[in-house]
Formats: C-alpha cells, structure tokens, sequence
C-alpha cells in the first residue's frame, strides 16, 4: 500500500504546481513534466528493487507509459490537446497505473479517462458561458455572423436530428440520439463564437512566448509566419519582433485545472467505490 501512496501523492503534488502554473502563466514547463515521469520511474524501480512486490510495479509503469504517449499523441494530433497537455497526459501514465497487473490498471486507466472528459466537457461549458458574459455584445453579433454562416451546416445536421427524433417513437434510444443531434449544431455555432469574440486579444510582441497561437498567417517582410496547431517557435517570434509592435493571438483557457480535479474524483472513485465499474 505505501507504492500506491507514494506515486499516487507524487502525481497530486506535480498536477498542483502545473494546474497554478498553467492559471498563471497559461503554459506548462516541460520540466515539470519530464521531471514527473523521472520521479515516478525512478520511484517504481527503487520500489520495485527494495520490496518484496517484485519489478512488475516498475513494468507497468513503463508500459502505460508508453501507452498514455501513443494515446497523447492522439490527442494532439486530432487537436484535442494542446502540446503541453499532451505532455502532461505522458507523464500521468507513470502514475495512475498503481497496480501490477496489466488488468486491473486497465480498470484504472479508463475510470480515468471516463472523469476526465466528464470534468473536462464541464469546465469547458463553464468557462465558454464566463467569457461570454464578459463580452456579450460582441458574442451576440458573432453569433449572428456564425449562424448565418454555417446555416447550411445547421439545417442539415436539424433534419437529421429531427429524422431520428421520429424513429424514436419505434426505438427510445433514437429518441436521445435525436436530441443529441438536434443540440449540435448550436453548440457548434455558439464554441465558435465564443472563440471568435472572445478568445482573441492583442498583445505586444515582446510579451509572445514559445507555444503562443497566432490568430492568422501575417506577412514578416519576406516570409510568412504561419498560424499552426504547434503555436509559434523562438524563430517565428523573433521574426515578428522585427517587423510588428503588436499582434492578435487566439487564446487557450487554462485547462491543466481539469487534470487536476480529474485526478481528485478519480481518487474518490478509486478509493471510495474500490474503482468498479457497476455496470
């Protein structure tokens, strides 16, 4: 039990300095995330090699490990994920698989990811509603500029749901499905405009950091500094200092919080209902 609270207490520390970090700063330093998957490996191997449990607490860490870096990637490359977040997804694969055996840390792994994305969809919502009471004139007319925009988009995606809302009278589950499907394409008009009216600002270039999200590919005299997933390198800041005093950048919210009260509710569930499934 004292490897279990070891690496499970070494994750809640570092996910609270990365969570204060990210609020401030709006970025996680990748040597808190590499320090973490040090600390945690090194942590299951001394473990591992002093106690009589044997070095299948240290392999498993090693193996998730590698799973949690395929499934980060994932996420980034889909765009889920910012790239410290995917960082930081790596790293918890050192932690959350506390067992020894690849099946119950599978158990883990997915009431893990379950919360996650429960918390996360939350703290979006939250947060999306907050920006837009902040700025509502300017969410009101983007909103009409989105809808007329995608209208085509929208009308679409109502019959569909309208359709599968009739099928529901045969079968209930179409009956969600349809309300479900009906709701999209509001949602999607209204993250949209949240984003366009609210998510951008215009800053200073001296205030640009590595990662910053430029808002659109701009001119730097020769050469085009482009408005790219991975945000902007020591290079392209550089070059924009040379040629602007200030620039429009898209903002993130501070999602490391999310790992953080993920990482909380999971301990619940894990200790609290044994982390079982009930259904």
């Amino acid at each position: 039990m004292e490897e279990v609270i070891g690496i499970l207490v070494l994750g809640f520390i570092a996910l609270v300095f990365a969570a204060v970090h990210d609020w401030r700063k709006h970025e996680v330093a990748n040597w808190l995330n590499f320090a973490l998957i040090i600390f945690a490996l090194g942590f299951r191997f001394f473990y591992s090699f002093y106690s009589d449990i044997g070095f299948d607490f240290f392999y498993q860490g090693v193996i998730w490990l590698g799973i949690f870096f395929a499934l980060a990637n994932l996420f980034y490359y889909s765009r889920l994920f910012a790239g410290g977040d995917a960082k930081l997804m790596i790293a918890l694969g050192a932690i959350i698989p506390f067992y020894t055996n690849f099946a119950d840390n599978l158990n883990l792994v997915i009431g893990f990811f379950i919360t996650f994305f429960v918390i996360g969809s939350l703290y979006g919502l939250i947060w999306s509603f907050y920006l837009m009471l902040n700025n509502l004139k300017g969410f009101n007319k983007n909103y009409k500029i989105q809808f007329k925009k995608n209208k085509n988009f929208i009308f679409a995606l109502l019959s569909v749901g309208l359709i599968v809302m009739i099928l529901g009278f045969w079968f209930d589950l179409f009956f969600y499905l349809g309300i479900l499907i009906f709701l999209m394409p509001y949602l999607f008009v209204f993250a949209k405009s949240v984003d366009e009216s609210c998510m951008i600002k215009i800053v200073k270039v001296g205030e640009l950091v590595e990662g910053d999200w430029l808002y659109e590919d701009v001119r730097a005299g020769k050469k085009y500094v482009k408005a790219s997933w991975e945000g902007l390198s020591k290079e392209d800041i550089k070059l924009l200092k040379k040629h602007f005093k200030k620039i429009k950048i898209r903002q993130g919210i501070p999602f490391v919080p999310v790992f953080l009260i993920a990482f909380i509710f999971w301990l619940i569930w894990v200790f609290y209902f044994n982390g079982v499934f009930f259904f």
